[in-house]
């Protein structure tokens, strides 16, 4: 009996042939590099296209390419050398820099603001904790007025040394 089908493979026999765990292959699913078709079941069945996509992933991941590289690696297609290898053209490679480049960038504009909110929160911290100090020595029985007037004290010092630090950044 003739076999006009593709052989498909489950999760575990692919993993199995790719020395790989069955969630690995799930894991690049949920990341949208490989869509495998689907039995009537809903079982996750993988074609020898699948697989040698997913031999693609594997071998880019042992190299150390990350996962945004590995996707933007996998939209452009591979061509015939001289030497008998599949290489990216220099357009394709291009594409893929401006790519990893845009997503680079996107990710400093993250961290600058990551950035300005941790000092944020350092500053309200250094706000809560003086609170909780006068509070504190409050409760063991300082006086009061003291204690508010070496806070005002030091709310000016603080004010002082803020335009100068100011005109050191600019």
């Amino acid at each position: 009996m003739p076999q006009d089908r593709p052989t498909l493979l489950t999760v575990r026999d692919a993993a199995e042939r790719l020395n790989v765990t069955p969630r690995t292959l799930k894991y690049y699913e949920e990341r949208g590099l490989v869509s495998p078709t689907r039995s009537e079941g809903r079982y996750r069945l993988y074609d020898e296209n699948d697989l040698e996509r997913f031999g693609r992933i594997l071998r880019l991941r042992s190299l150390g390419f990350s996962l945004h590289g590995i996707t933007e690696m996998l939209k452009r297609p591979l061509e015939p050398t001289e030497g008998g290898h599949n290489r990216f053209s220099n357009d394709s490679l291009k594409e893929i820099r401006d790519a990893l480049t845009q997503q680079v960038g996107a990710l400093d504009a993250r961290i600058e603001a990551m950035r300005r909110e941790l000092k944020e929160a350092q500053t309200l911290m250094g706000y809560l904790s003086n609170d909780l100090d006068y509070v504190e020595r409050r409760l063991a029985g300082e006086n009061a007025e003291t204690l508010l007037k070496q806070r005002r004290e030091a709310h000016a010092k603080r004010a002082q040394k803020k335009p100068k630090a100011q005109d050191e950044s600019a």
